[in-house]
């Protein structure tokens, strides 16, 4: 009995060492990635800064690429697990929780989201990590799900506008894009209130699709303006 609890201890310590380690190469590459473009950070590099041989590396992550989607599908999952907070306490009643939750999630390192941004466009044809793609795209299908499922709810509610349930969240996305792109404008990042006005842009966002907000413009109203100004 005792053996096989020494044998499982130590299946259990080689696994952890494991994990320990590949961790440890994954905040190396995000830093390295974080300070220089994504094509001189080399292997050698990230195995160097992390301070282990560079077949180390393989054992964990095949190719560049691979190491990579890690970081996208970390920082991803890292934005479901907000949101399924958001969602939760949004259904008891904190109805622009989840909004808050996504804002507060891409906002907290605008470093990283930029980051991934650009390994959205690199890495979308990478054939050496469909699989991780793929992985990477239903979680995506997934937390779309689930917010469709929370606004349809706050919609019929008459907590949100009755528009589809896919402008609300697309919404938040344009305004937490836009928001990490004015971080890095050089035409506004000058400025010493830049944390103030991202949850500015954070309150906004969480108010933004309440009901009453949103007046569409009818075809025959426009008409009518059109004839009116001409």
């Amino acid at each position: 009995m005792s053996n096989k609890t020494s044998s499982s201890d130590r299946i259990r310590e080689k696994k952890k060492l494991f994990l320990d380690r590949e961790q440890k190469i994954i905040d190396a590459a995000l830093e390295l990635f974080l300070k220089e473009s994504i094509d001189c950070v080399t292997v050698s590099k990230i195995a160097s800064k992390a301070g282990i041989g560079k077949g180390t590396v393989y054992k964990h992550f095949l190719t560049k690429n691979e190491i990579l989607v890690r970081i996208m599908l970390d920082y991803e999952r890292n934005i479901t697990d907000c949101l399924a907070a958001g969602i939760i306490k949004a259904e008891k009643g904190d109805a622009g929780a989840a909004c808050q939750a996504y804002f507060q999630a891409r906002l907290a390192r605008p470093d990283l989201d930029r980051l991934v941004q650009q390994l959205e466009g690199r890495l979308a044809d990478a054939v050496d990590i469909a699989e991780q793609l793929e992985e990477l795209h239903n979680i995506r299908r997934s937390n779309e799900d689930s917010l469709s499922d929370m606004l349809t709810k706050q919609i019929g509610a008459g907590v949100l506008e009755d528009v589809p349930p896919h402008f609300h969240y697309l919404a938040c996305w344009a305004l937490a894009q836009g928001a990490v792109d004015l971080w890095y404008s050089k035409s506004w990042n000058y400025r010493h209130d830049t944390a103030d006005l991202m949850k500015f842009i954070t309150n906004i966002g969480v108010t933004m699709g309440n009901r009453g907000q949103y007046h569409p413009v009818s075809k025959d109203t426009a008409k009518k303006k059109k004839l009116k100004s001409s």
